[in-house]
């Protein structure tokens, strides 16, 4: 009687394709983090069992990276089988999915800045991952080139800044408000640069004029000993413009230290929402700078300046309301934010002065070019109000 037959054995891919299919794998688990929400559970948070668990996993997909590199690495040794290839690569897809489940358990309730520190770190080591295997499936893994990235690899790099991820929403909250003051402190200090050396460009088109045109010379400079090219640098009126401006940066940057402080000194871990509520708003400030920076770079349309200034100025007001109605700010120590408000207002009421005869010839040229045109008047009517509101 014939024996029954073996049943066939899957055949395995070549260990390329098999990097490749989990790089694919990886990569397909990061959309899934961005937007996944925390797990619901009954149990009670532990925090302690959390930070520990978040730390070994990250350690275990460190040293799955480490192993996966030196196996695929390995010379003059052939590459791994087909078999071990696959044993390495469900480890590693493994490990991610276990950093990825534990990152689900931080509940909502512990802060959402927390947990958006803890879910970017997340991603970085589930990028960093397939990063790397992406590098390995590389021919040859060899190269100079290939050895280069992945010793520039940011898996290892994420794994390591796990530990250093703060342990509560208060921690996590003067974080990233540390952050918004290094923002706003080098666009002040990059608007600064430029006005102070009256080179918006940093000698950049002064290079490139000196080169198209060696034979004619700068034949005319204004007072300020600048090239008379409006295109390139700027005017008078744009320099006067400018210095409310600055003045507007300087607040947001007090206004962000100050914040910073009152978290610092008042904070309580457990106001979780309210330390979330700062952090969000405090998020628009240095955003908001960057397009008021850019609009005094030359050509200057002031309208474009006087709206982002409006903008700028919103922002920061809301910000000090929301400080001054949370726990940060008791009631006797908020004397500093009607001293802030005061100073912000004074700025926007100088760019209001420095702007309003720009507003006013753009409604007059509005009203004579197409006096009859509907579209004109409406666009005269928003004028007016920029005017008047802004």
């Amino acid at each position: 009687m014939a024996s029954a037959a073996a049943p066939a054995v899957p055949t395995l891919a070549p260990p390329l394709e098999q990097l490749q299919h989990l790089a694919g794998e990886l990569r397909s688990l990061l959309p899934g983090v961005r937007v996944g929400e925390a797990q619901e559970t009954t149990k009670e948070f532990n925090p302690e069992t959390f930070w520990r668990r978040l730390n070994e996993a990250a350690v275990k997909v460190s040293r799955e990276a480490t192993t996966l590199t030196e196996v695929f690495s390995r010379l003059p040794l052939p590459p791994p089988s087909s078999q071990e290839t696959q044993r390495l690569c469900e480890q590693v897809h493994a490990a991610i999915k276990a950093l990825i489940a534990i990152y689900y358990l931080l509940p909502k309730d512990q802060g959402i800045t927390l947990r958006k520190l803890v879910r970017s770190a997340t991603l970085d080591i589930v990028d960093g991952m397939a990063q790397l295997v992406e590098v390995l499936c590389i021919t040859p893994a060899q190269s100079p080139e290939n050895s280069d990235l992945i010793s520039c690899n940011n898996v290892w790099v994420a794994c390591q800044q796990v530990p250093q991820i703060p342990r509560d929403n208060k921690a996590a909250a003067l974080l990233m408000l540390t952050k918004s003051v290094d923002l706003v402190k080098d666009a002040h200090e990059e608007m600064e640069r430029a006005v102070g050396e009256c080179d918006p460009y940093h000698g950049l088109l002064n290079d490139i004029e000196e080169n198209n045109s060696d034979s004619h010379g700068n034949e005319q400079d204004d007072v300020l000993g600048c090239p008379n090219n409006q295109d390139s640098y700027w005017s008078e009126e744009d320099q006067e413009l400018i210095i409310p401006c600055l003045a507007l940066v300087r607040a947001s940057k007090a206004c962000l230290k100050k914040i910073r402080m009152a978290v610092a000194e008042n904070g309580n871990k457990d106001q979780v929402a309210q330390l979330d509520d700062i952090v969000d708003i405090s998020d628009e400030i240095s955003p908001s700078v960057d397009d008021l920076a850019l609009s005094i770079y030359p050509p200057m349309c002031y309208l474009t300046v006087r709206i982002n200034a409006a903008k700028l100025v919103s922002v920061l007001k809301k910000a000090l309301e929301i400080t001054k109605a949370s726990h940060v700010t008791p009631q006797p120590e908020h004397s500093w934010i009607s001293l802030l408000i005061n100073a912000i207002d004074h700025c926007m009421d100088r760019i209001k002065e420095l702007t309003q005869n720009e507003l006013e010839l753009l409604a007059l040229s509005l009203t004579t070019s197409s006096a009859g045109s509907p579209v004109a008047q409406e666009e005269t009517g928003n004028t007016s109000l920029l005017g008047k509101d802004f």
